[in-house]
């Protein structure tokens, strides 16, 4: 279990980096990279259930991306992580859809987060 501060500081700082890296990734319009904040066991919250990765990056294709450029520019903010062990974590922030000339839309998302050896990874994300 994490003890100390130092320690809980450090994981939140590297939850939340690598959080606003791939909000830079998905406003450059790389999804691949995006997509890399999930893992291959990866879930998402959706009206019919849970579904895996495939599920969500076809959502992502088909319901937020031109091809290879997103419909609108994405921020993540308010973020506010709670350590849930040594491995694992809650995420919970607000994000922003904006942009070209469409109605900004916003929600709140909850994500587990896993640390895996390529660093912390989206275990399962519900997003309204």
């Amino acid at each position: 279990m994490l003890t100390t501060r130092a320690s809980a500081q450090d994981v939140q700082s590297k939850i939340i980096a690598a959080m606003k890296n791939s909000e830079n990734d998905w406003n450059k319009g790389d999804l691949e990279s995006f997509m890399k904040m999930y893992t291959e066991e990866s879930t998402m919250m959706m009206p019919t259930g849970p579904a895996g990765i495939n599920k969500i990056k076809d959502l992502y294709e088909k319901k937020y991306f031109n091809g290879k450029m997103p419909k609108q520019n994405l921020l993540y903010d308010d973020l506010k992580v709670t350590l849930l062990g040594e491995k694992y974590a809650l995420l919970t922030g607000k994000f922003t859809l904006s942009g070209n000339n469409l109605p900004e839309r916003s929600g709140r998302y909850s994500l587990v987060m896993i640390l895996t050896k390529d660093g912390w990874k989206i275990l399962h994300d519900h997003s309204s």
